[in-house]
């Protein structure tokens, strides 16, 4: 072969790379796992992005959601996207934390105090920085956010509104150090436990309390297990729709826009729902016959417990107080020394 047929070679080659590289892929049918039921917040972030999917690649991509954790746990989600053997999922933030630990700036107590604060940190710096890290420690990319709001304390036995009340109250959480920590410094040791057992849990009185999002509490009908609300703010719900990072990374580019692009719509259609949402949800449950009260003394002893006990435990693993301070500073908050 001469000089100039080796050329014309390698540049049919290279013109076949480039045109593949160009090429849409192939249509598919994404696998979405779900932690929670239908109606709550990580349904209608995942029905918003597969619409806005659907209408920017005119349908040739879609997806299919799976409710009810069908798909496996949430922490189990998390492997299998990365193992690329599940493309997405939609789960709460705390369990993406074990995978990625920088993440648990976004769930320390009383970081994030109102919607505002958490679309701030995830739209911004902040939550570019965190998904860069969390594909780089977990091999999954987060695309989109559902903001479910406070994570509200419930229970079936008494009003709760000191810490004091506490005593005694056998509390569920997820098995979340920072969420562990929490409780310990207001006097009791909850009970780590998996998601999808946590309603027959409370069912059975095996634990006697938990806490998520009044939207969660509705879609999950804890209002049939538990009778008593109370409105603390120590943990703000984020929750992430993460995809494969092997996944993506296989999809044209022009895919990989539209998927990033539909999850962007998804964020701020959550944002809206919850806004919309979230009153109208409350009301519900008092009418079925829920309990809901506020702490008293606007939560301080709540708060100085929680900051000044849990903050400096978890400096290291969410990469310095500086990570933290960063996220005040954003706030427009006080920081840390």
């Amino acid at each position: 072969m001469n000089a100039i047929t080796r050329l014309k070679a390698i540049s049919c080659a290279v013109a076949t790379i480039a045109i593949m590289a160009a090429s849409p892929t192939l249509a598919k049918t994404f696998k979405i796992a779900v932690g929670d039921g239908a109606g709550g917040t990580q349904h209608e972030l995942g029905k918003a992005f597969i619409a806005a999917l659907e209408a920017k690649t005119g349908k040739k991509h879609t997806a299919t959601l799976f409710l009810n954790g069908q798909l496996g746990s949430e922490e189990d989600t998390v492997n299998n996207a990365a193992t690329g053997t599940l493309d997405m999922s939609i789960l709460a933030i705390n369990n993406v934390t074990p995978f990625s630990p920088t993440v648990g700036t976004l769930t320390l107590p009383y970081v994030i105090l109102s919607l505002e604060d958490a679309e701030k940190l995830t739209q911004g710096p902040i939550g570019q920085e965190l998904i860069e890290n969390t594909v780089r420690d977990a091999g999954v990319r987060i695309i989109g956010w559902a903001y479910s709001g406070f994570r509200v304390l419930t229970n079936s036995k008494r009003p709760v509104e000191s810490v004091a009340d506490l005593k005694g109250l056998v509390v569920r959480v997820p098995k979340n150090q920072i969420m562990i920590e929490t409780y310990k410094a207001w006097g009791i040791n909850p009970t780590p436990m998996a998601w999808s057992e946590t309603f027959s849990a409370l069912q059975q009185r095996v634990v006697d309390g938990q806490d998520n999002p009044y939207i969660t509490v509705h879609a999950m009908k804890f209002d049939e297990v538990q009778r008593y609300v109370t409105n603390i703010r120590y943990i703000f719900s984020i929750e992430p729709l993460i995809i494969s990072e092997s996944v993506f990374q296989d999809l044209s580019a022009q895919d990989q826009k539209s998927i990033l692009e539909a999850g962007q719509e998804a964020t701020k259609h959550s944002a809206k729902f919850l806004r919309t949402k979230e009153s109208e949800i409350k009301a519900e449950l008092t009418a079925r016959g829920m309990k809901i009260s506020d702490p008293a003394g606007n939560e301080a002893e709540f708060i100085s417990l929680a900051t000044k006990a849990v903050w400096p435990k978890f400096y290291e693993s969410i990469g310095g107080a500086e990570k933290l301070n960063a996220a005040l500073k954003v706030l427009g908050r006080n920081t840390v020394q």
